[in-house]
Parts: structure tokens; sequence; C-alpha cells
């Protein structure tokens, strides 16, 4: 295990490549969590240093200080990872790390406290120290390709609220079907069937539904 670093403030400063002012400016305004105290010094470590970094890459894509403020603070108020995860790693899903910064990137001048609050609620974000981790690579691209096509992310997060209802419903549906007819262990192993059925169903109605516009 890598020997945990702390430095005072001038260096702390010189190495996020700031002014001690500004680093003071951005602790008063609770960007960066407070620092660890020994009698009148204060002591950062590299999570401080890595906020600090991020602080500088979400200004340079366009962010402002209260955004990134209201950012942080739901950031650091977000949930946890491992409650992400609490049921297990999903078995068919690829969960991806991303910094803040990377997540700006992918949703650009979309990623706002509502937003974020809003997919954490959804269980697509979780927080494991300053990296974020989404649930699922496709949701994550999906979601992102609708934001660049000009679906607004809030939109695109309250559809998906109302497609995890729908879903829900499906699962339960055919994972009774299936347990009236055959052992439970049976169940993983006919989920394949159930997305196929799911997909043909979608593309039908989506059919059906542009038939009626032309």
């Amino acid at each position: 295990m890598a020997e945990k670093r702390e430095y005072r403030m001038e260096e702390l400063a010189e190495l996020a490549g700031i002014t001690v002012r500004t680093l003071r400016f951005y602790r008063e305004r609770k960007l960066i969590p407070p620092p660890r105290r020994e009698g009148r010094i204060a002591w950062y470590d590299d999570h401080h240093l890595a906020r600090l970094r991020t602080i500088a890459a979400l200004l340079e894509r366009g962010h402002t200080l209260s955004g990134i403020a209201e950012l942080a603070e739901a950031f650091d108020h977000g949930r946890d990872v491992g409650d992400l995860l609490g049921l297990g790693t999903p078995t068919e899903e690829e969960p991806v790390r991303l910094t803040p910064e990377e997540l700006a990137d992918h949703f650009a001048g979309e990623v706002t406290p509502e937003n974020f609050a809003a997919a954490m609620e959804l269980g697509y974000l979780g927080t494991d120290g300053e990296d974020i981790v989404h649930i699922s690579r496709r949701l994550l691209e999906v979601s992102a390709e609708l934001v660049r096509e000009g679906i607004p992310l809030a939109e695109v997060l309250s559809a998906a609220s109302r497609v995890r209802e729908h879903a829900d419903a499906l699962a339960e549906l055919f994972a009774d079907l299936v347990l009236r007819h055959a052992p439970e262990e049976d169940l993983q192993r006919m989920r394949p069937l159930a997305r196929s059925v799911v997909e043909a169903e979608l593309s039908l109605a989506l059919d059906r539904r542009l038939s009626k516009r032309d």
C-alpha cells in the first residue's frame, strides 16, 4: 500500500499550480474538505490535491466556481460506490470508473448538481474517493449520445426513471413466468430470452409509433 502523503499549505498550492491565497479562497468556499489540524499546522493530503486538479479541469471546461461548489457538495454527500454495488456487480453490465472531468466531458455543460443528484438517486452513479463509478457502460454511452443529439440530460434522466419502472415490471413478469415452470437457477440461464423478447417488442412498438407519423 502506498504511503499516505501530507502537505503543508504552501507545498499543496505549488503542486496544484495555484497561489496560497486561491487555496484559502477554495477552502473558505468549501470547494475542498477541511485539512487535518496538528496544533496550528494544517495538513493536506492527496485527496485535496486531486480535488484541486479537478477544480482546475472543470474551470477550463467552463464551469463556474459556484457550480463547482454545488457539485462538490453533491459529490461529498453522494452514494458511496459500496452502496451502488450493494447487490454485487451486475452480471451483464460493465461499471465504468470516471474522474469528475471525464464525466463533464461526456455531458458537456450538463453536469449540474441537480443532474448529478438525479443520477445518484437512479443508482447510475456512485463515488469512490475522488472517482465516480457509473453502473453501466452501455447506459453511460447511450445517455451521452442522446445529450449530443440535443436532448437535455435532465429529460434523459427523467425518462430513465420511467423506463426503470417498466423494466422492473417486465423483469417481475418474466421471473414469475419462469419460476412457475422451472427451478430458480434457470432464471439466470434464461435471461437472454427475456432480453430478446423486450428488444423485439420495443422494435415493433417503434415501428408502430413511426408508422402513425407517416
